[in-house]
């Protein structure tokens, strides 16, 4: 793999289609370009107006000419159709084998969720491998992006997208939302892993191949570490950290450090203290109980997403770092 002048490096088994069709429209436009400019400039020199030259009368047509003109650009229009039609229906057309993940986008994150309950921030794949992405949209129009394996999708609310492909080599590829949803739409950016599929192997500056990412995604709750670091694993699993920080600075969604306990002023007046149950009622049903000086409608519900004992990790973690 390796990039060129005008795109980033190929990863899937559609980016030599796309690549090879826009170089195919590329140099034939330079051509007619070169070829157009250069018999412009030779027919203003010599058939330029002299003073006291009469022009010639103006001979008639020329059928071979008329017919060149008129037929090549069909025939290369013709091409460029079935080129591209070509690669759209296999764009179009996941195979029945397909390993499906389903997407949620909502402002201003990503969240991917696996059939084996994993969850993540991030999108992992195996290579080599069919994989068809189900997506959704909790607000606004997004657009998965990903430049390397040359697929981008609408995400529209109310109703599913998909978009397949194959990645081809292991590898960490940017993701990005390519439609404007809001003030925070540039942050929206993530990564694609693609894992080998290799048991013995661990690429990727010791990254692990697929399943074994997984089965460690599938229970990020660990019984040999404390549970309130299961609860930081779990909120950069799901992406919380794009709204929120626990350091105590202020982003779309008050921070997390210290406020466990704490009195706190919400969107309607009234006072509630954060214990566990204001913090699981922020998780499901984060617009039921907004802080005061935060807007409204910018978190969307982790109901179905997030499992019971998560949050119990991610409590914890509250609790921690109330601590110190």
């Amino acid at each position: 793999m390796q990039d060129s002048f005008f795109f980033p490096v190929q990863n899937s088994t559609f980016a030599p289609t796309v690549d090879g069709l826009y170089y195919f429209i590329f140099w034939i436009s330079v051509f007619f370009l070169v070829l157009i400019s250069t018999l412009m400039v030779i027919f203003m020199v010599k058939y330029r107006r002299i003073d006291g030259v009469e022009p010639e009368e103006s001979p008639g047509h020329n059928t071979l000419l008329e017919l060149s003109w008129s037929v090549l650009p069909a025939l290369i229009v013709l091409v460029i159709f079935g080129w591209g039609f070509a690669g759209y229906v296999d764009m179009r057309s996941p195979p029945e084998e397909a390993y499906e993940i389903n997407v949620t986008a909502s402002m201003w994150q990503w969240n991917f969720r696996y059939p084996t309950g994993a969850v993540s921030d991030e999108l992992h794949v195996p290579a080599n491998t069919p994989v068809k992405l189900i997506m959704q949209s909790q607000d606004v129009v997004h657009s998965l992006f990903v430049p390397a394996f040359r697929v981008k999708q609408d995400v529209v609310p109310g109703r599913y997208t998909g978009v397949w492909f194959e990645a081809l080599e292991s590898g960490e590829f940017d993701l990005f939302c390519a439609e404007y949803c809001g003030k925070q739409h540039s942050d929206m950016i993530t990564k694609v892993v693609v894992h080998t599929t290799d048991p013995a192997s661990t690429d990727l500056a010791n990254k692990p191949n697929f399943e074994t990412w997984m089965a460690d995604a599938a229970d990020p709750i660990k019984d040999d570490e404390p549970l309130y670091e299961s609860g930081k694993r779990i909120i950069k699993m799901l992406g919380c950290v794009n709204c929120h920080t626990d350091d105590g600075t202020k982003k779309v969604g008050p921070s997390f450090k210290g406020t466990f306990g704490t009195q706190q002023k919400l969107h309607n007046g009234e006072t509630i203290t954060v214990d566990e149950n204001y913090i699981r009622q922020s998780i499901l049903d984060p617009n039921s109980q907004i802080r005061a000086g935060f807007p409204p409608g910018q978190m969307s519900s982790f109901k179905g997403i997030i499992k019971d004992e998560w949050i119990d990790a991610v409590i914890a973690y509250f609790k921690h770092l109330k601590e110190e």
